[in-house]
């Protein structure tokens, strides 16, 4: 009864998320006259040089970030409505998304839930972005459930964390990794350094670190 009612609880969030009627947000990968619109308003306020070309990527992304942490606002590079507020403008959910699986996206957010909670939003996209990059590289497999569930990859999937609801911001940087976000640069693996026991994963290439997180190649 109770697998039952939490799967019930997973698929209303995720109907809830990616309905009509859910408080509009703009993020990395997006496009479309939304982002064009918050574009301007940034360059307007001095904190965006590139063109407003309607595309988010990394231009938008660190004035997004910029604005927020000028103005006291929740710094995740996401503009959702408090950060639109504060730019003046209306969000009107005008944006077009990458194509995506929204059971795929679903599976990844358990995973980025499960291994990245407490972490930055960044280290949450990052962790999401890992397992994307291994899905491209011909030495994992190819398909998200593949990479999550292979034998030994991850510890949440022993221990059973795999399976919690995942909240909004992990459901959202699963999207955004989707989306063509890597803040790893294109690295397949990330571990702990403080809790991490493994010789062999200390013998891999560190790229950078986020957070609690180190990822490396």
């Amino acid at each position: 009864m109770k697998r039952r009612r939490a799967g019930f609880l997973a698929l209303l969030w995720l109907v809830l998320l990616f309905s009509p009627g859910a408080e509009a947000a703009v993020a990395w990968g997006d496009r479309g006259s939304d982002v064009t619109l918050i574009q301007q308003r940034l360059r307007q306020y001095g904190y965006m040089d590139a063109p407003a070309d309607g595309i988010f990527g990394q231009a938008t992304y660190d004035a997004v970030v910029w604005f927020q942490r000028k103005n006291g606002l929740k710094v995740d590079g996401v503009v959702g409505p408090a950060t639109a507020a504060a730019l003046g403008i209306q969000l009107n959910a005008a944006t077009e998304t990458a194509s995506y699986n929204e059971s795929e996206i679903y599976t990844l957010a358990r995973l980025v839930h499960a291994e990245a909670r407490g972490e930055p939003y960044l280290g949450k996209v990052a962790v999401a972005a890992v397992v994307l990059n291994r899905v491209r590289s011909a030495s994992f497999p190819n398909t998200i459930s593949g990479v999550i569930y292979q034998a030994g990859a991850f510890d949440c999937v022993a221990d059973g964390q795999i399976n919690l609801t995942p909240d909004s911001d992990s459901i959202r940087a699963a999207r955004d990794a989707m989306n063509g976000w890597d803040p790893t640069g294109g690295c397949v693996y990330y571990y702990n350094p403080a809790t991490s026991t493994s010789a062999w994963i200390w013998s891999r290439e560190v790229r950078l670190r986020i957070g609690a997180h180190a990822f490396a190649v």
